[in-house]
């Protein structure tokens, strides 16, 4: 039997990857609605518009979240 043990150099480590997986996805979700603009009808696009400012906001949202984890972490 093997048995094995690990630490944390952070306390947040969990926190931190899930905010860095939801900003990939966040990015992901932003590239896609970039990639609309090109054959949406006039209407769609404000809709789009809309959309991308929303993901906009959200991006810098989840990067305020990472400063702040980074911040506490190394006060």
């Amino acid at each position: 039997m093997l048995t094995f043990s690990t630490y944390a150099l952070h306390l947040n480590t969990f926190a931190v990857f899930e905010l860095k997986e939801q900003l990939q996805m966040l990015y992901i979700n932003m590239w896609e609605l970039l990639t609309q603009l090109q054959y949406v009808t006039p209407d769609q696009r404000l809709v789009v518009y809309a959309e991308i400012e929303h993901i906009k906001q959200q991006i810098i949202d989840t990067i305020d979240l990472l400063k702040q984890h980074d911040t506490h972490e190394h006060e």
